[in-house]
This record gives structure tokens, sequence and C-alpha cells, in this order.
């Protein structure tokens, strides 16, 4: 048996992993921790980007469209270059001004592409999403005696962040992806500590290691943003019963009472 599990285990590749498996895990951290942060930033920085991409001014309007313009269309490698390598065409002025610590760091460059990158595409999820709630429920909301914030929160959001969900679910599965590009300015993530253990084994099946990893993360994310959906689902469905069953009670019913106060 003991000559089975060896060439079973010659065949997948288990000696690699007992050696190299520690640093494929300080990659996931790693990768995770850069997408943790690059996507909170970014969904930080789309909300009100959105709200200007909705608006009729001009002057926010404008710049929103070429923010969004930009960031989608031009490739993540590029805009990561530009962020790394591109910095250092300006060392003199980001030294004078006390900011060269950041740019000459592989991991804040990254999170400083990867926010802007995910921070536009989100930026048109969100907008899309918040369009995609009928002008009516709005209304029916506000007519009940629902304050601005109720209504945000009990009506518009909900429904909104149901249909920005699977995007949004998508928006993060192909930065998870995209990830990979980190790798490239010499940040130790995932597919970083794989080109690493590469270079140090030229053994193929670490490749397919990663893959299997990426693998398992993408799906792992799937389908915590499908419980996530189901959930919304029922909140959507239970208010739009609410507010039906409130629009057609008599004023002062008890009904359009207890839709106010919630």
């Amino acid at each position: 048996m003991g000559s089975y599990y060896d060439s079973f285990a010659a065949l997948f590749g288990f000696p690699l992993l007992e050696e190299f498996g520690y640093r494929l895990w300080l990659g996931v951290l790693m990768t995770f921790k850069l997408i943790g942060i690059s996507c909170s930033i970014g969904f930080l920085i789309a909300f009100p980007i959105s709200r200007a991409r909705m608006s009729r001014n001009p002057l926010l309007n404008v710049p929103a469209r070429c923010y969004i313009a930009f960031f989608r269309g031009t490739p993540l490698l590029c805009q990561l270059y530009l962020t790394y390598y591109g910095a250092g065409e300006f060392r003199a002025f980001f030294t004078q001004v006390g900011l060269w610590w950041f740019f000459r760091d592989a991991f804040y460059c990254c999170i400083l592409a990867f926010s802007l990158n995910t921070g536009a595409y989100q930026a048109e999820i969100m907008r899309g999403a918040l369009t995609s709630v009928p002008k009516g429920q709005r209304e029916a909301a506000v007519a009940l005696g629902l304050s601005p914030y109720r209504v945000a929160r009990h009506v518009v959001w909900p429904q909104a962040m149901l249909v920005a969900l699977r995007p949004f679910s998508n928006e993060l599965i192909g930065m998870i992806k995209a990830s990979a590009l980190s790798a490239i300015v010499s940040l130790f993530d995932l597919m970083g500590q794989t080109r690493f253990i590469f270079a140090r084994t030229f053994d193929f099946d670490i490749y397919i290691y990663c893959a299997l990893i990426y693998l398992a993360i993408t799906e792992s994310v799937r389908r915590v943003c499908v419980r996530l959906e189901t959930a919304l689902s029922r909140h959507k469905f239970a208010v739009r019963v609410a507010l039906t069953k409130a629009a057609h009670a008599p004023a002062g019913s008890v009904i359009k009472g207890e839709v106010a106060a919630q």
C-alpha cells in the first residue's frame, strides 16, 4: 500500500504541497486582504459617483462620466502599470509632498488601482439598481408617512440590492481573478507565491493547485451571494405585499399605521 500511496502522492504533487503549502496559504491571505480592502474602498467610492452620475448638474455628472469611462474603458493591467511604474516618473514630486512611501509600495499601489477600477464598475451597478426601483413605490412609501431614511432603508435599498447583488457578485469574482495581475508588480499574492514556487521547483503542478484554489474561492463567493439573494427576495416580497395592502386600505386604518411605524 505504501508504494501505491507514494506513486499517487508523486503524481499529484503532494510533496510539493508539504514543502510549499505554507507559501500558498500566505498568498491566499494576501489575496483576501487585497480584495477585501479594494472592494470595500471601491464600494465607498461607488456611492457618491453613482449619485453624481444620476445628477442633472453637469458639474457633477460630467466628471463622474469621465471617471467611469476611463476606468471601465482601459485595461486594469495598464492602470496598475501607470500607478506603480508611472509613479516613479514623479518620484521627486511625491517625495516632496511626502507620498513616495505610498507609491513605492506594491501593495498600496495595487490597492489604489484596484479600488479605482472596481469603484467605476460598482458605481454603474449601483446606478442601474437604484433606477430599477419603481418610482411608484417611493411615492407610496412617502404617502404612508415614512421618513426619507425609512423609505431608503425599507423600500429602496433592499430592492436595489436584490437587483445589484448578482452583478456585484460577478464583479467581486472578477476582481478575485484579476488580483492575479498584482504578481506582475512583485506582490506575493496567491499568483505571486505560485510564480515564486514554480521558479524554485519548475513543477507545473503548482499552477494546477493555484487554479483549484481560485476555483474554490470563487465558488464559495457565488454560493454566499445566492443565499443573500434568497434572503433579500423574501424581504422584497414582504415589502411589496405590505405596500399593496396599505395602498388599498382606508385612510387612518390599522394597516397604514403599522406600515408607517416600521
